[in-house]
């Protein structure tokens, strides 16, 4: 095992999902943003309305600031948390997608060279020609998504992955159709709330209406197909997904849920209100705020996707805590399951000097290792701990004895949204002692 990154307070899997969340705007507006450019450019020079090309200039310049900057930065982000958070998880997923990645680079890299000739060519080229760039980028920012779904569905159901190996069997399981139609969907949502909030500063009204009005059926049509395909993908869930986000396994998990459908009902009523109805009420300040409340239903939806893979990180495969769960005999990888029953301190690669072997003196200080690795990702070992801390939920659950906890870990393989307890007998004792001490602070 690699060294651990713990993350006070908040740990690190919620440091990786902010970020990530974060991207998600930027990401998914530059793969939504040019099927609307394209459409409102032939418009301006079907009817001959120059002034839309106003549009186009100020919507284009958006996306490069926001999507090439703060979502390139994003995006480096998050390889680089999650590199340090899950590095074994990282290293499973290049090993097995590595080609999938080498593909999807190549369109992003000209998705940025697109979009710089895009916006830099506008009325120096030919109309035709200035369209043609602007549906390359179009289309190779939406065939980078159709990569990149296929990596994440993959670690939500890896499916016949896990006998076969297969790159196809993986990539192309279950929930994958489902997932690219709904994000599909969803980045034509994005891409109409922010040309509505593009076009609010445009001098003409009528030129500014009518682009308000088109962003809003975009928009709207996005969040309706967007809902239908991803009750699709509820439905195609796997089962034990289904039993913790909706049959009440995790209960919090289906709030969230519930806020994702409140939130992007919000942004489709303000669209068809202040948009198609009335676009004489839209403006920058209503926008950004449906922003954060279309930012505040992706985190919730996304946070629901990622609750539902556990306890694993990659499905039926690696565990959240980076322990491999199962066999794949066609990659020859075995299960660590029995190995690390037998004792998982002589596997960690770092351990302070004096702490390999366990004494009465150095238990707690042995204890704190293990639980990082095993238990960190996702929780916290303060009392004031803001995520799923350790010491609160024994609190709840009546058990602050060192016994009391060593028995909760016999049962924790019970649990269907946690990995077991792997390590020797004196191991768990060094848990439960570490964590009893924690919660008598």
């Amino acid at each position: 095992m690699y060294p651990f990154w713990e993350v006070p307070v908040w740990t690190s899997g919620i440091f990786i999902a902010l970020i990530a969340t974060f991207h998600i705007l930027p990401s998914h507006l530059a793969t939504g943003a040019f099927w609307f450019n394209v459409f409102i450019e032939r418009k301006a020079l079907k009817e001959n309305r120059p002034g839309l090309l106003d549009f186009i200039k100020r919507y284009t310049l958006m996306i490069l600031i926001f999507c090439f900057v703060y979502g390139s930065l994003t995006g480096v982000g998050i390889w680089f948390a999650a590199t340090v958070a899950s590095p074994r998880s990282i290293s499973a997923l290049i090993h097995n997608y590595v080609w999938g990645w080498a593909t999807e680079w190549v369109f992003f890299i000209l998705e940025i060279v697109t979009i710089y000739i895009y916006y830099y060519t506008l009325d120096k080229v030919s109309p035709k020609t200035h369209m043609r760039i602007g549906w390359i980028y179009a289309w190779s920012a939406w065939i980078s998504m159709v990569i990149i779904t296929g990596i994440l569905a993959f670690m939500l159901s890896s499916d016949s992955w896990i006998r076969t190996g297969g790159f196809f069997d993986g990539f192309f399981n279950s929930t994958y159709w489902p997932q690219l139609f709904s994000r599909t969907a969803l980045m034509l949502g994005i891409a109409g709330l922010y040309a509505i909030i593009s076009a609010s500063g445009m001098e003409n009204e009528k030129d500014r209406n009518d682009v308000i009005r088109s962003a809003s059926i975009w928009g709207m049509a996005g969040m309706v197909f967007g809902g239908i395909f991803s009750a699709w993908f509820l439905y195609k869930m796997p089962d034990a997904a289904k039993g913790l986000g909706l049959s009440g396994g995790l209960p919090y998990l289906k709030n969230m849920l519930y806020a994702a459908v409140v939130c992007y009902a919000l942004v489709f009523l303000y669209m068809l209100v202040a948009g198609l109805l009335r676009p004489q009420l839209a403006g920058k300040t209503l926008g950004i705020l449906m922003l954060v409340v279309l930012f505040l239903g992706i985190g919730a939806g996304e946070g629901f996707r990622e609750g539902v893979r556990r306890p694993y990180i990659i499905s039926q495969f690696m565990y959240g805590n980076q322990i491999i769960a199962a066999d794949v005999p066609a990659k020859a990888i075995k299960s660590e399951k029995e190995l690390f029953k037998d004792g998982f301190l002589a596997h960690i690669y770092f351990v302070p000097d004096g702490l390999r072997t366990i004494t009465p003196e150095n238990e707690k200080a042995v204890g704190h290792i293990i639980a990082r690795h095993q238990c960190g990702n996702c929780h916290t070992f303060d009392a004031d701990g803001k995520m799923r801390a350790l010491p609160g939920l024994f609190t709840r659950l009546g058990m602050t004895s060192k016994d009391d906890i060593a028995g909760w870990m016999d049962a924790m393989e019970g649990y269907a949204y946690m990995p077991p307890f792997l390590g020797s007998e004196e191991e768990k004792q060094a848990v439960a002692a570490f964590l009893a001490s924690k919660m008598q602070k």
